[in-house]
């Protein structure tokens, strides 16, 4: 290289090169600020490590100090600190793979049932439990179960069969004349309504006390929908692939308007959402995210210490403003323990 060539390379190109550095850098900056979230001044969970490595999948109370929990390998654990502790239970069954799907109580009266089918019935507080029949000719394996009053009870199936019982589980009533097909998950109002997402994610169904059939309904979107459930004044919300939420116009269920995204990038899947108030609501995903709203959905703010947490997080019970929980992955669980300042 030249003498001359030299002194151009130094007065014309390295100055280039630095220009368009200084712009990459600054652009990467703006582009990281523009993606990242607030975070949450205040952690309001405690991670708990269960006595167990199972798939733990439903959480119920009997009042603010004693509940049950149940999942996977025939796991029921039960708790008379508000959830602080737990402490395993063993019931003898003909198989000890049971999965647990689902547990609630009224009053001292509860219900468990799972998978291959099965029911488990409780009048003392969990202190005993009996196990009611159910037919060979029942569509899918139930799903959910929800204590109703003394000696009743609801059940649903995993391919939307609905039952109701109003003996104590001797007799069931079909409240469908046929069910939907697999489903991905469901979610059941406290009025009594059920919203179910297909396996594939490409409909929805939802079904309301009085009706006789599922009500289909086609996707707002592209997207496939993951999970979707009720807010506190009855609309519906729905989580799609892509880290993406909506929320159902009030006036006009088919009107869902725009999708938004909590975490502002399309990296992490959301699992599930839960109303704390009718203004707080949680979102819980992948590897450990976990954000906040506190207006109802439209800003949210992200819990940066469960990152730390080595766990998915599947589902956000909440059983009164000051209790709730959310269950992660091999006996991960978090417990609600403080409001946010």
């Amino acid at each position: 290289m030249s003498a001359k060539q030299i002194k151009f390379y130094q007065q014309k190109i390295i100055p280039l090169i630095g220009s368009l550095v200084t712009m990459v850098v600054l652009w990467l900056a703006a582009s990281t600020h523009a993606l990242a979230i607030a975070s949450l001044d205040y952690n309001p969970w405690e991670a708990l490590q269960l006595p167990t490595t199972s798939t733990i999948l439903d959480i119920s109370f009997i009042d603010a100090n004693h509940g049950w929990l149940v999942g996977a390998d025939a796991t029921l654990m039960e708790t008379r600190d508000g959830g602080r502790t737990w402490e395993p239970r063993t019931l003898v069954l003909d198989n000890p793979a049971y999965r647990f799907n689902s547990i609630s109580f009224k009053g001292n009266e509860g219900w468990i049932v799972g998978e291959p089918p099965i029911m488990l019935h409780t009048q003392d507080g969990g202190q005993s439990w009996s196990q009611i029949p159910l037919s060979p000719k029942l569509p899918g394996a139930p799903r959910l179960v929800t204590a109703l009053g003394p000696g009743q009870a609801e059940m649903m199936t995993d391919v939307g069969a609905i039952y109701r019982s109003q003996d104590g589980g001797k007799n069931w009533q079909a409240l469908v004349q046929e069910a939907i097909g697999v489903m991905r998950n469901l979610n059941r109002s406290a009025s009594g309504e059920y919203v179910a997402v297909s396996s594939r994610g490409s409909f929805y169904s939802t079904w309301q006390p009085g009706q006789t059939a599922w009500e289909p309904h086609n996707r707002t979107s592209s997207r496939r929908v993951h999970n979707m459930g009720f807010t506190p004044e009855g609309k519906l919300w729905m989580i799609v692939n892509g880290g993406k939420i909506a929320f159902s116009d009030p006036n006009n269920p088919e009107d869902w308007g725009e999708l938004l995204s909590p975490l502002r990038r399309n990296s992490v899947g959301f699992l599930d959402l839960a109303y704390r108030t009718p203004n707080e609501v949680w979102l819980a995903g992948g590897s450990g995210v976990l954000l906040c709203s506190r207006d109802g959905g439209q800003t949210w703010q992200q819990d940066v210490d469960m990152k730390q947490v080595p766990s998915n997080f599947y589902k956000i019970l909440f059983f009164s403003p000051e209790q709730g929980f959310i269950i992660g992955q091999r006996g991960i669980l978090l417990r609600y323990v403080s409001s946010l300042q």
